[in-house]
């Protein structure tokens, strides 16, 4: 199966510390409930390219998503991209902008699912995976205001 998911942030903070938190993922957990756990495998070059984390994720349903990303594009302030693979293979992309003191994030993430079992329940509840999926992204839009001690506008889903 495969899924395409855009997710959208608007928050009342500056673009520079939005994407700083954004880009250490290692402190999501602190922040991010549906965030279990991230280790470093690989510290990439002095960029972050070539950066290789271990990701698990639970969301509301009683499953443990695991992968790894390792990032392939970084361009401060603008995009983090990443290769996924595990559970999921695909790409990920951070996206950044601003407009006026508002700060857009966007998040595009296009995989497959590789799990077995997992395919199985995306077959059978298809709509679940996507509602999950959303579920995952509003806790972190929230989570993230929190942390940035600021408003968050608007979360939407595409």
């Amino acid at each position: 199966m495969r899924y395409q998911f855009v997710t959208v942030w608007a928050l009342e903070a500056p673009l520079e510390t939005v994407s700083d938190v954004i880009s250490r993922s290692l402190n999501w957990p602190q922040w991010w409930r549906s965030v279990e756990s991230v280790e470093e495998l690989a510290p990439g070059d002095v960029t972050g390219v070539g950066n290789i984390r271990r990701y698990t994720w639970r969301g509301w349903l009683p499953y443990r998503l695991r992968f790894t990303m390792c990032v392939t594009q970084i361009e401060p302030q603008a995009t983090i991209a990443g290769i996924a693979s595990g559970d999921v293979n695909g790409w990920g992309r951070w996206s950044f902008a601003a407009d006026g003191a508002v700060t857009i994030v966007r998040y595009d993430w296009q995989v497959r699912i590789t799990s077995p079992w997992l395919r199985i329940l995306a077959f059978i509840a298809g709509p679940l995976v996507r509602w999950n999926h959303n579920f995952v992204m509003h806790q972190g839009g929230q989570g993230l205001a929190r942390v940035l001690n600021a408003r968050l506008i608007r979360i939407s889903h595409h």
